[in-house]
């Protein structure tokens, strides 16, 4: 196929990275749902994050969280969305709400998946894929000590040694067996002292510790990033020399904003940049049961500190490009307004629930020399309607339109492509949905 031809699809909208470009991404990571607790796992080139989901409905007036959901990305802005990776119907002990802040590890050509069930332990799942399907191989949970077994977090040092820390308000942990789904020894309570956690401002308990932990290595120094309190709460972190301490408080790296009373950090470095995860409130009707996962960049300081970060809009900037000539999932997304994802037919995910006026933001698209079609797999049960290419803006310079005809149904997928002038170099790609019926394509 000739190398200038540009494949974007709408059930799988088309990337690859190269060159270099300072553009930045947009929090909240996710717009389709609500999405909270990130976990982010390095594997390959890419990476990938695990996030609960709080659902639209809330019952109870509580969390309603069902199932953990998988996203990913080669350059930090443009993010993939992955479905459903697990759900209490994976865990017959489980009950019908309560899936809280996961945890996924790879190792051994295996991913473990460590879901904290609302007052009924830490499970284990287990998948030959980052996406799963991911099975409950013991059938019972793996952590089942008190109500404060929640928020699992597990890290494998330099030795094979794996360790699980969890709890809340209480802090635990055990040293896992290679095989990821036992442990050996009894599970031990890590001392919260003052000089280990911080001083708290309110005099409930004594630290600064509330829930959320993050433990991992760096540099020969073990963190232990934590969400602090007192509600609503901040993040901070605790340091050691050694995988179970004893532990040196740091500081508050991020202070109490963003609107939801419950933060959740998650750090990684990847392509030799350092990133943290957090949620917050910041889509429509956001709150702290309607969270919303965010990252920004930091570089540490030079003793391994952390600096203070804050929230921010613009989130960190993308590593590379994004390559059109490729083929891309529609649900690739730096930023979206008014579409949905799904299931579908033809394998993973994708776009759907489209109407007039709704689009999808790509960013940091280089075009090269100069993109000459278009091309898009698409499905209707309606009379279809128009994908209008546009860079930098919804109203940006026209550079292509896709015309979409009635399929026969939601799921009966067809290619359709157009012609595409005056896209060249790197630009912000901006596919919008036009028509006049009530759901397009």
């Amino acid at each position: 196929m000739n190398n200038k031809i540009l494949l974007i699809t709408i059930m799988e909208l088309l990337i690859m990275i190269f060159g270099v470009l300072t553009c930045f991404g947009d929090n909240p990571i996710v717009q389709t749902i609500y999405t909270a607790d990130p976990a982010p796992m390095v594997y390959g080139d890419r990476v990938y994050v695990y996030t609960s989901h709080d659902e639209d409905v809330i019952e109870d007036n509580f969390f309603t969280m069902k199932d953990w959901r998988c996203y990913s990305s080669a350059d930090m802005v443009n993010w993939t969305d992955h479905g459903m990776a697990a759900s209490l119907d994976d865990f017959s002990w489980a009950g019908t709400n309560g899936a809280w802040a996961p945890q996924c590890i790879s190792r051994n050509g295996k991913f473990y998946l460590y879901c904290p069930i609302h007052l009924n332990g830490i499970g284990v799942l287990v998948s030959d894929s980052p996406y799963g399907p991911f099975t409950d191989i013991l059938g019972k949970p793996l952590i089942n000590n008190s109500t404060a077994d929640i928020d699992p977090t597990v890290f494998i040092d330099d030795d094979g040694q794996a360790y699980l820390y969890w709890g809340n308000p209480n802090l635990y942990y055990v040293k896992l067996n290679e095989d990821m789904i036992s442990y050996s020894g009894n599970i031990e309570t890590v001392p919260l002292t003052v000089a280990g956690f911080g001083q708290r401002t309110d005099d409930d308990r004594p630290t600064s510790y509330e829930e959320g932990p993050w433990f991992y290595k760096r540099n020969n120094i073990y963190y232990m990033v934590f969400a602090g309190g007192p509600i609503s709460e901040h993040i901070a972190y605790s340091t050691s020399t050694g995988p179970t301490g004893p532990w040196t408080y740091g500081s508050v790296i991020m202070p109490t904003q963003g609107g939801s009373f419950t933060n959740h950090p998650g750090v990684v470095d990847f392509k030799g940049k350092s990133y943290l995860f957090y949620h917050n409130a910041a889509l429509p009707d956001g709150g702290g049961f309607h969270r919303s996962v965010c990252v920004e960049e930091f570089e540490y300081n030079s003793d391994g500190s952390f600096p203070t970060v804050n929230m921010t809009e613009s989130g960190p900037a993308q590593l590379g490009t994004l390559n059109p000539y490729v083929r891309t999932e529609a649900e690739t997304i730096c930023w979206e307004s008014g579409i949905e994802t799904e299931e579908c037919s033809e394998g993973g995910m994708n776009v759907g629930y489209i109407q007039n006026g709704d689009y999808i933001k790509v960013k940091g698209v280089n075009f090269g020399n100069g993109a000459e079609s278009f091309e898009a797999r698409v499905a209707s049960a309606t009379s279809g309607g128009y994908i209008e290419l546009r860079l930098d803006s919804p109203t940006g310079m026209l550079i292509g339109t896709c015309v979409v005809s009635g399929t026969g149904g939601w799921q009966l997928w067809t290619t359709e492509s157009c012609e595409v002038d005056s896209a060249t170099g790197v630009h912000d790609l901006y596919l919008k949905f036009v028509g006049g019926n009530d759901y397009l394509f």
